[in-house]
């Protein structure tokens, strides 16, 4: 269970390198449970197909051209397409808003994955090819925006980099016995073991929820827009015994 006490909060942002709740673990931690559901969903129930690893995506691409399943391509071909789209959206919010004093950028990012992944919840499997663009899209979004936890590389929507990372600073431990590298070991673990979760949760709840599975990711997603509000509510009163 995760902890959600002020303490905890504080302590992460006292953790983090610059005290944004953006980049905290716990926000980290529901992206993490959001991406792993998000891929299972779309591989258990939208035609297997890989929403977030889209190197899965290119291997099933070229398999099929190679076979000349011209018609099974475009299931592969149009969610790296849309893939490609969102990270450039993603930039293009961070550059038009990065300075907002309403709301920080990140925050509009989330709004506009939840609303796209709701929507999802609503597209019948005939038309899975668009259902997983779209979840292609709000995961290349999701990735771009939030690319660090406590002030180090991290990705919420796949493992392999997270796995590189923690074998590389568990053998650094090793070496030098840091203990700060310890902890960033455990904390890739943490993530990479978040992510499996929610892939687990996705393929538990497809058969009871269908479609719909995909609005768990957006309430996760949700708990992250409201967590990043946190911040200025605590820096305003963490003077306050």
């Amino acid at each position: 269970m995760l902890p959600f006490d002020k303490k905890f909060i504080q302590s992460e942002i006292k953790h983090h390198h610059h005290g944004q709740m953006s980049e905290s673990f716990l926000t980290a931690a529901f992206l993490s449970l959001s991406g792993g559901l998000q891929d299972a969903y779309t591989y258990v129930f939208r035609g297997n197909v890989f929403a977030n690893a889209q190197t899965g995506n290119i291997v099933l691409l070229s398999q099929n051209i190679y076979e000349k399943n011209y018609h099974v391509s475009l299931r592969y071909i149009i969610p790296l397409i849309f893939f490609a789209f969102g990270i450039i959206i993603a930039e293009y919010i961070r550059e038009s808003y990065r300075y907002s004093k309403y709301m920080h950028w990140r925050q509009l990012v989330l709004i506009f994955e939840i609303i796209l992944l709701f929507i999802v919840g609503f597209i019948p499997v005939k038309f899975n090819v668009m259902a997983n663009a779209l979840v292609s899209f709000s995961c290349a979004m999701q990735v771009q925006t939030f690319r660090k936890v406590n002030g180090y590389a991290f990705a919420s929507t796949m493992c392999i980099g997270n796995i590189r990372s923690a074998m590389e600073s568990l053998y650094m431990y090793s070496t030098s016995r840091d203990k700060n590298l310890l902890k960033k070991t455990l904390r890739y673990i943490e993530i990479i073991f978040l992510f499996g979760f929610g892939a687990a949760l996705g393929s538990h709840f497809v058969p009871q929820f269908g479609s719909y599975t995909i609005w768990f990711s957006c309430s996760l997603l949700l708990i992250c827009f409201f967590i990043m509000f946190i911040r200025e509510e605590i820096d305003e009163h963490q003077n306050v015994k």
